[in-house]
């Protein structure tokens, strides 16, 4: 079985990742290692320059992992500034802003950076669009009560489960094509 450490502070994430890339083949081992974040509009640049700084740091190839939820209503927002958002106003914070908006139209993006220490960063993209929903529905971690995937029933993220989010997330998408390409000889 191939392996593939993969940095992050956040178990959560860990923990989907392996659920995730079991399915390829892929074993994880989480490394927690807290990065420079370096403050841009874009998270493929985030997370490039992340899985170059853990590269460095542990001397093996990794991957590591930037995620945002855009909201159009919101003109992107919280973007890649989603980690602060939830540590700040959370979900009660962003649904208050949503309050009155009836376009709720939004998509969860996520960015996979890959290193070795031998080439420049590489960067995987996954996304999945849905909507806001108007109350937090379900408890799980981060926007996950308040996101709905388009097509899976009216359910957020938080209601679907482990197994039903992994099989259709925006880290899924960006894992598998990670994947992809890892396991090409």
């Amino acid at each position: 079985m191939l392996k593939i450490i993969f940095v992050t502070r956040n178990l959560n994430k860990a923990k989907e990742a392996a659920l995730i890339l079991e399915d390829f083949g892929i074993d994880v081992e989480h490394v927690d290692l807290k990065l420079t974040e370096i403050q841009s509009e874009s998270l493929e640049e985030i997370a490039k320059a992340s899985a170059q700084e853990a590269a460095n740091r542990v001397g093996r190839p990794v991957i590591v992992e930037d995620s945002g939820l855009f909201i159009k209503s919101l003109n992107g927002f919280p973007g890649p500034f989603s980690s602060y958002v939830q540590k700040t106003i959370g979900n009660k914070g962003i649904l208050k802003l949503m309050k009155g908006i009836d376009d709720r139209e939004a998509a969860f993006k996520s960015v996979i950076g890959y290193c070795d220490r031998k080439r420049k960063a590489l960067s995987f993209i996954g996304e999945v669009s849905g909507k806001i929903s108007h109350e937090e529905k379900g408890k799980v971690w981060a926007f996950d009560p308040i996101f709905i995937p388009d097509q899976e029933g009216g359910k957020t993220y938080a209601q679907m489960g482990t197994v039903e989010k992994n099989r259709i997330s925006h880290r899924r998408k960006a894992l598998e094509s990670f994947a992809q390409w890892y396991l090409k000889p």
